[in-house]
């Protein structure tokens, strides 16, 4: 019984934590730093061209996100892009 509630424990820990990580993530995103100007392209053809209210964050798969200054939103975008932070 000990070995079936301690994976219970353990799988229930790792999946909470993950929920806490991408609020961080969320959260970090949200607030904080510079804004940026954003140009993304997918397959040579240009998919988004807007601004950043603040941080970009960017993930190991390619991805970035960050608050879009156009309408207030938390955007996720997959593809090439070029972020060019403001002074």
């Amino acid at each position: 019984m000990r070995p079936v509630l301690t994976a219970v424990i353990l799988s229930t820990t790792v999946a909470m934590s993950a929920c806490t990580d991408s609020k961080i993530a969320s959260r970090e995103a949200t607030w904080g730093d510079k804004p940026a100007d954003i140009v993304c392209w997918t397959y040579g053809v240009q998919n988004f061209a807007g601004r950043s209210t603040g941080k970009v964050e960017y993930d190991e798969g390619g991805r970035i996100s960050f608050v879009d200054a156009a309408n207030g939103r938390y955007t996720t975008i997959e593809g090439e892009c070029r972020v060019v932070y403001s002074k």
